[in-house]
């Protein structure tokens, strides 16, 4: 099968590197060409643009950083839709705004083009892995199609409903992590205000009812000051982004993920934007002028 992706950043990389591996026949493209030629040097042919992969692939993955991007890629100059056949879809992997990914998938149906949209979850480690977790939104019967090309790069790729819901499954997923990691934070620097080891309290609570595969993943990253992103807090900006406007589009409160996004915006105009998501610990040590780590 031939696959275009469009998308080489720090997730579509190993992503499409993995499709490689799995023996898929891969077109790509990228704004960056160093990521293109790394690609290329892996195995995958190279394409200007949208379109002169839409010529050669009957089905194209998207993985990129917004609604805009997408919209661009999709249905802008050059795009796919300028040269799709009819019977293409579009697997947009990109974590973007629900409304937008319908209204996406409403123009190229136009021209008969399908849509799923497919957001993923567990960052830069596992898409190097290939164990991603991916949901899905869109026909079932498209899902049944692809599922299998969707698992060469995720360990699960989970049915969610419609065109929109995976995104939907995806803001829910960011706004539980944002929180979580806000709360470990929190959590954290109480144990060091306190006069307790937070290493200590981390281990001691971790197998209890607070433990979580946030906690496990970021609490030794905030408990050595290692903020190399995985994440980075700007994304996640921008995941809280659409799920407030989502959340405000259905009448949903989400207050919670209101004031994790206003943490993290004052943690970015201190210049830290470009941090992993679990320096949102740096917001408490601001706070508080004390590190949580030794």
């Amino acid at each position: 099968m031939k696959v275009g992706f469009i998308g080489l950043g720090i997730m579509g990389r190993p992503m499409s590197k993995n499709l490689i591996k799995a023996g898929y026949e891969l077109f790509v493209c990228d704004h960056n060409k160093n990521n293109v030629d790394d690609v290329v040097a892996a195995g995958a042919k190279s394409a200007e643009n949208g379109a002169a992969i839409a010529k050669e692939c009957d089905v194209i993955i998207t993985m990129v950083q917004n609604s805009p991007q997408v919209r661009e890629v999709a249905l802008g100059a050059g795009g796919i839709i300028e040269t799709a056949k009819a019977g293409t879809v579009l697997i947009d992997m990109s974590s973007i705004d629900p409304v937008e990914s319908r209204k996406i998938g409403a123009e190229l149906a136009k021209k008969g083009v399908e849509m799923l949209d497919c957001p993923v979850s567990g960052g830069e480690p596992k898409a190097i892995d290939g164990t991603l977790s991916i949901m899905v939104g869109g026909k079932k019967e498209l899902y049944d199609k692809y599922v299998d090309l969707l698992k060469k790069m995720g360990s699960s790729a989970v049915y969610v409903g419609e065109l929109g819901a995976g995104n939907v499954a995806k803001l829910a997923n960011q706004i539980v992590v944002a929180v979580n990691i806000a709360a470990v934070s929190e959590a954290l620097m109480l144990a060091r205000k306190a006069g307790a080891d937070p290493e200590l309290v981390y281990q001691a609570i971790r197998g209890g009812l607070a433990g979580s595969t946030v906690m496990d993943a970021k609490a030794p990253m905030i408990l050595n000051h290692n903020y190399k992103p995985g994440f980075r807090i700007e994304l996640h900006i921008k995941d809280l982004t659409n799920a407030l406007n989502a959340a405000h589009a259905v009448t949903s409160p989400v207050p919670l993920t209101a004031q994790v996004m206003e943490m993290m915006e004052a943690l970015k105009a201190d210049g830290f934007e470009k941090d992993d998501h679990s320096a949102l610990a740096k917001y408490y040590e601001k706070l508080t002028n004390l590190q949580i780590g030794k």
